[in-house]
This record gives structure tokens, C-alpha cells and sequence, in this order.
């Protein structure tokens, strides 16, 4: 019956994750084609893609998405291997890790107005080579960052917020505990021959590892190609990226321009795919280029270079989180803050009691979505990965299943999501709550999965072998076993869940239809339209949001499971009865 049950349940999250990408896909397609009846029209042609392809700056939006999307992600791939080789034998790996935590967590929109304070002409970097001088602030045709029309500004923010999640997927594909054994043969037989361990992770190591993270970059990049709020917030506005004209076109109150932006979500699809085949192509020269050089015999690998790049992007980050800090923190709390003075005019509060006034119900709508969301997400995974040993699939199944875990994240939220609300309109109209409760489950389950299938695999099935031999049954084996001994992991993968949630900005914005208000959407909204003050308190709060959940997921297990008092003075009796007291 238990067994069953995990089968119907791992149906269940395929068709979460299938369903409303392809009917989103649907959606699209046919206000693309010209046929929308809720303004009369009723004939399919290819007369919409005409008029798109016939704008001014089409081709230039596409180039932008292009250079953005395929540059921060070949960027971040770059700087995370630079760190794991540098790094991958040394204890400061974890502390790296430990390091690049808060960027990981931190929400797009939250970080994109993080690096505005402190890239931005007036920001704290300006501030510290302004010291001592009487500069004004650069005009805004002088500085590049932010909105420059060469997309570098979002370049750099899409490639410091991916490296860790890069670095996150490649960690857990070396510990599991098949590929851990087999890279530490490869390892012993690099360094026997000779090789540096520079020389013996990119020769060995590197090529093991890329091969099974391959499917999350390739996500990264197509993330990296359709995102909308770190463009919306940093990058040019004539032309923008062409997610960002989607966003513009569907939210335009004439309703025909939804057929043009219909019809450039097309387009996204396809420049997404154009990506991907430049990465995959991009994979292929490293291969052949690789293999001449493995050939040669080198015993190093551009050692110095590697250490110092992998030093340097360390000590960026350093610099970069403790001038987030100080920068967010200075400004929700400056009464004036004058630049280039690296101290604000005296402090208030007035800022904090804005917010709090102002953000009870964004902040409400945030929990009950993100605790609903991660919890669902968690019990369906869980239930999902036991499926694996009671009901094990074929090999073509399971690939199909990877495939559909990935969709969500493979096919670009700005082309499909619009379609979504379409067939929402149709299908249980006024179920706002639902409708967003479906839109972010999309997007955290996939994640989830990842977080906890690492774990889960990892789980020494003799504990449940001796369970079942002691005539326990699987539901047993799986609450009394499983479940207490993975309790750890699965509130990290819970509170993982919760971040992804309160980071969803387009997906709150469509499938509420603007009425369910959340943290991250009144930032992105607060950006253009309020105090830089008051944005920084935002930021915080932003911050603060995962934070608390990863504090709980880290401390929480150890309280739960902390030995009582009795327990520890049976302890001791039983230590002092074998030492002889």
C-alpha cells in the first residue's frame, strides 16, 4: 500500500512540473500565431512574428540576452572550477563554501539592489576612492555600472550570484560516495605520475564532475538568459534584454501588444536554445583542445594563474559581502548620508517604522507561501526519492523522469509563465492563492529534489534491511528509520525550498495578477519608485528571510535530538562503571 502510494506520489510531482510548463507553452504559441479571441482575433498567421522582427532594436535585445545569459554563466563555470581546483584538497574549501553561502540564499532582486549600493556612481566603492577629495558623483553617462547599454552590469551580477550555485552542485557530486571513490583513485594515480594538483583536478577530475552537473548549468544558463529582475534593476533601459520587453509587453495596458510579447516569448525560447547549443559547442573545443593537451604530458596546469584568479575571486567576494553589509545597514538607519562622506549625517529609525508599518502583509503573504510551499515540496520529493527503492524504474524512466525535473528550469519562466495565467483564467478563476501556490511549487520542487536527493541516496540501506528483518513494514522502516536519521538534511533542503519561495518575483507577480503582495516584489517595485532608504530595509529583510530558515535547519536538529539530562547521567554512570569508579 506504502509503496503504491510513493508511486502515485512520484506521478504527481511529474505531472507539477510538466503540466503547467507545457500548457504555458501552449498558451503562448497561439496569441503568437495571431489567434486571440478576447480582442477578436481569430486567425492564425504568422503576421505577429512580422511586426516583431520588424522593431528597431529587436536583434540588438536579442544580442543583449545572448551576451548576458552565455558571459556570466561561462563566467561563473570559470570561477567555480578556478576555486574547486585551487582548492579541492584543502579544509578551506568548506570555509569557501561557508563564505558564498549568503549569496547563494539571497534573492536575485535583493542582490542586484545589493550591488547597486555598492557599485552604483554614489555607492561605497566610489565612496572609498573619493576619499579625502571633494568629487561629485559621476554623471550618468560616466560610469558603467549600473544600466550601461553593453549589459556588463547584469553580466557581473548573473555571474556572481550563479558561481555558488555551480559550486553547491559540483560539491554534492563529489561527495557522493561512488564518485568521491572513484575521484580520489584518479587523484592518487595524478599525483604518483607526477601531476599538480592543479593539473591533476583539470586532467582528472574536472572532466568527471562537469559531466554530471551538466544539466544544472545548462539550467543556469537559461536562467541566466530569460531573467528579469536583475536586468529590470541593472541594466539598460533602450534597448533592454528581451526578457524584460516580454515583461513590459504583456503587462501593457493595450491588450493586442500581448500578441507581439507572445510572440518574442517565442523568440526567448529560442535564443535560450541558441545558448545552449553555444555552450554544448563551447564544451566540445574545450574536449578536443583538452584531450591534445592530456596528451603532452604536462605535469602543470597553469598553476600560479589558477591560485591567484582563485585567491582574487575569493577576496572579491570578501570585499563584496562586507560592503553589502555596511552599505545596507548604513543606509536604513541614515538620517542624510552626502556623498563622498563614508559616514552618514546622524541615524534614525523613521526608516525601520516605514517598513514595518508598510510590509505586515507582504511579509505574512511570504511566510504562509514560502512554509506551505517548501513543506508540500518537501513531502512530495521525500515521498518521490522512497519510491526509487520500493518501486525502482528503468533506466529510459528514469532519464525521462531527470528530463521533467529539469523542465521548469530548462524552459525560460518568462515564455511559458504568461501562457500559465492564460489557462489559469480559464481553469479556476478566482483561485489567486492557488494559482501562485502552483507557480512556485514549479520552481522549488526541482531544487528540493537536488538538496535532498544527495542525502537520500547517501542513506545506509542496511538500517532499513535490519528493520524490515525485525518485521517492520515499509511505512515503518520509512517514519522510525529514515526519516529521524535524514531529519537534518531535510530541514536544510526545507529551508533551501523557503529561499527559492520568497525569491519569486515574476511567478508572484503573473499568477496573483499583482494582488498577493510578497518581500520580494515590493523591493523590485521600491527600487524605481521609492526611498533608497527604505529600499535598504527591503534588502534586510530580504536577507534576514532565508537566513532565519537556515539558522533553523542548522540548530534545530541538534536541539531536537540534544540527549536529556537523565540520558546524560545514565551516560556518565555507565562510563564510570567501566572505568571502575
Amino acid at each position: 500500500m506504502f509503496a503504491q502510494f510513493t508511486r502515485v506520489a512520484r506521478w504527481c510531482l511529474v505531472l507539477l512540473l510538466c503540466v503547467p510548463v507545457l500548457a504555458g507553452l501552449v498558451g503562448v504559441a497561439f496569441p503568437a500565431l495571431g489567434y486571440f479571441p478576447a480582442i477578436g482575433a481569430n486567425t492564425l498567421s504568422l503576421d505577429v512574428f512580422k511586426t516583431l522582427f520588424s522593431l528597431k532594436d529587436i536583434w540588438q535585445m536579442v544580442w543583449l540576452s545572448l551576451f548576458t545569459g552565455v558571459g556570466s554563466t561561462l563566467l561563473a563555470i570559470a570561477g567555480a572550477f578556478l576555486l574547486l581546483a585551487s582548492f579541492y584538497q584543502s579544509n578551506w574549501l568548506n570555509k569557501i563554501q561557508g563564505l558564498l553561502s549568503p549569496f547563494l540564499v539571497f534573492p536575485h532582486a535583493g542582490a542586484a539592489i545589493a550591488l547597486l549600493f555598492v557599485f552604483s556612481p554614489s555607492g561605497v566603492f566610489a565612496r572609498i576612492a573619493a576619499v579625502g577629495t571633494n568629487a561629485a558623483i559621476p554623471g550618468a553617462g560616466d560610469a558603467f555600472f549600473p544600466n550601461d547599454p553593453w549589459g556588463l552590469s547584469v553580466l557581473l551580477a548573473l555571474s556572481l550570484k550563479e558561481l555558488p550555485f555551480i559550486i553547491l552542485m559540483a560539491l554534492s557530486v563529489m561527495s557522493q560516495p561512488l564518485v568521491k571513490s572513484k575521484l580520489s583513485g584518479y587523484i592518487k594515480v595524478g599525483t604518483a605520475l607526477g601531476y599538480s594538483p592543479v593539473a591533476t583536478f583539470f586532467k582528472l577530475v574536472m572532466p568527471v564532475v562537469f559531466a554530471q552537473i551538466k544539466l544544472p548549468i545548462l539550467a543556469v544558463l537559461v536562467f541566466a538568459t530569460s531573467n528579469v529582475e536583475i536586468p529590470l534593476i541593472l541594466g539598460g533601459n533602450n534597448p533592454s534584454t528581451l526578457a524584460v520587453a516580454i515583461m513590459h509587453w504583456f503587462n501593457h495596458i493595450d491588450l493586442s501588444m500581448r500578441l507581439l510579447a507572445s510572440s518574442a516569448a517565442v523568440l526567448q525560447v529560442a535564443v535560450s536554445g541558441g545558448a545552449l547549443l553555444l555552450l554544448l559547442g563551447a564544451e566540445r573545443v574545450v574536449i578536443y583542445v583538452g584531450r591534445k593537451r592530456l596528451a603532452k604530458g604536462n605535469r602543470r596546469f597553469f598553476d600560479s594563474f589558477v591560485h591567484g584568479a582563485a585567491h582574487g575571486t575569493v577576496a572579491l567576494y570578501i570585499a563584496l559581502i562586507g560592503a553589502v553589509i555596511y552599505s545596507v545597514l548604513m543606509y536604513s538607519i541614515a538620517k542624510q548620508w552626502a556623498y563622498p562622506d563614508l559616514f552618514p549625517e546622524g541615524t534614525t529609525l523613521l526608516h525601520w517604522r516605514t517598513a514595518v508599518e508598510t510590509l505586515a502583509t507582504p511579509l505574512s503573504n511570504s511566510l504562509l507561501l514560502g512554509i506551505l510551499v517548501s513543506t508540500s515540496a518537501i513531502a512530495l520529493v521525500l515521498f518521490t526519492l522512497e519510491s526509487e527503492h520500493l518501486k525502482p524504474v528503468g533506466k529510459n524512466a528514469e532519464r525521462a523522469f531527470s528530463v521533467s525535473l529539469f523542465l521548469p528550469l530548462l524552459v525560460p519562466g518568462v515564455a511559458f509563465l504568461y501562457g500559465l495565467v492564460w489557462f489559469q483564467q480559464l481553469v479556476l478563476q478566482d483561485a489567486v492563492w492557488f494559482h501562485t501556490y502552483i507557480a512556485h511549487m514549479v520552481y522549488v520542487v526541482p531544487y528540493v529534489f537536488l538538496s535532498m536527493a544527495v542525502a537520500y541516496r547517501k542513506f545506509d540501506i542496511r538500517y532499513a534491511m535490519v528493520a524490515q528483518s525485525l518485521g517492520k513494514t515499509p511505512w515503518q522502516v520509512f517514519y522510525h528509520v529514515k526519516l529521524p536519521s535524514l531529519f537534518s538534511a531535510i530541514m536544510v533542503a526545507w529551508a533551501l525550498g523557503l529561499a527559492i519561495s520568497f525569491s519569486q518575483y515574476l511567478p508572484t507577480l503573473l499568477a496573483s495578477g499583482g494582488t498577493i503582495a510578497t518581500i520580494t516584489t515590493e523591493a523590485v517595485a521600491s527600487v524605481s519608485g521609492s526611498s533608497t532608504r527604505l529600499t535598504a530595509v527591503f534588502v534586510i529583510i530580504q536577507a534576514i528571510m532565508p537566513l532565519v530558515g537556515f539558522l533553523m535547519a542548522w540548530y534545530l536538529p541538534a536541539a531536537l535530538v540534544k540527549p536529556s539530562d537523565k540520558v546524560r547521567s545514565l551516560k556518565k554512570k555507565s562510563r564510570a562503571v567501566l572505568h571502575g569508579a
